[in-house]
């Protein structure tokens, strides 16, 4: 079983930043793929960043391109995504997700997701 766990939400004025990180536990974290997601009120999750944790190798959705930065320590089972110059409209929940066949944004190729950490940007 695979257990994701979230933590480094906040709130934040818009232009601050934030780091999310994603401990995971359960399996052996090598060589394979993890994500963040995001899903704000009334509206469907969004694919934000996701990590080839064999290579490295990274994919970002268009809305956080320069902003944000997803990498890995596989020493220690976790995850970060580090978000700078926030905007208000990066205000959602954010989720961890591992274990999809490919570098991917979409969501229902992953298989497991933590319980998500609140991120609030204000203006």
């Amino acid at each position: 079983q695979v257990q994701l766990v979230e933590s480094g939400g906040g709130s934040v004025q818009a232009g601050g930043s934030l780091r999310l990180s994603c401990v995971a536990s359960g399996y052996t974290y090598s060589r394979n793929y993890m994500g963040w997601f995001r899903q704000a009120p009334g509206k469907e999750r969004e694919g934000v960043a996701t990590i080839y944790t064999g290579s490295g190798a990274t994919l970002y959705s268009a809305s956080v391109q320069g902003r944000f930065t997803i990498s890995q320590d596989n020493a220690k089972n976790t995850l970060y995504l580090q978000m700078n110059s926030l905007k208000p409209e990066d205000t959602a929940m954010y989720y961890c997700a591992y274990e999809s066949g490919a570098l991917t944004l979409v969501a229902h190729a992953y298989t497991y997701w933590g319980q998500g950490t609140q991120v609030t940007v204000s203006s």
